[in-house]
């Protein structure tokens, strides 16, 4: 189910802002990790990287792939492989959709956030379409007129 409440900013370990500049949104998701002990430790001290993450379904299961969370500092010999694919936590209903979606060529699902939801960790995904040079050179215009009209605004 496409999710409105966003996290506050407290709560999120790790964000992934190249997406927003790399693809166009079209909805978003919320789903578990499954995570081994040493992971949520470390996403706990905020040591996750998104960049090069996306999302995969492969046999009806939804996994999370290249996403690159440290090894815990103090996880001796306990501790995970920094690369391996983690498993995602959705409803059959809700991987059938995301597989639908991305059926379309050009679509993909990229992990947009980590954050910590009632001592869970829960990543955001995005079902996203890439965006060409001149779509990227569009926004930031577009966004710099919005700061301008903000900026003139403020003062009457």
């Amino acid at each position: 189910m496409a999710k409105k409440k966003t996290p506050t900013d407290k709560n999120v370990m790790a964000q992934n802002k190249k997406a927003r500049h790399d693809y166009a949104i079209l909805n978003t998701y919320e789903a578990g990790l499954a995570l081994t002990g040493t992971e949520i430790k470390s996403i706990r001290a905020r040591r996750v990287n998104l960049t090069d993450g996306f999302a995969q379904i492969r046999n009806g299961e939804a996994w999370l792939m290249n996403i690159h969370i440290s090894e815990y500092d103090q996880g001796n010999r306990f501790n995970h492989d920094p690369l391996r694919n983690r498993k995602l936590l959705l409803h059959k209903k809700e991987i059938s959709k995301l597989q639908g979606e991305t059926q379309d060529k050009g679509i993909t699902i990229v992990p947009l956030r980590i954050y910590i939801k009632n001592g869970f960790a829960k990543v955001l995904l995005g079902v996203a379409k890439g965006k060409h040079e001149y779509d990227k050179r569009e926004s930031i215009k577009r966004r710099d007129q919005d700061r301008q009209i903000a900026r003139v605004l403020k003062h009457y």
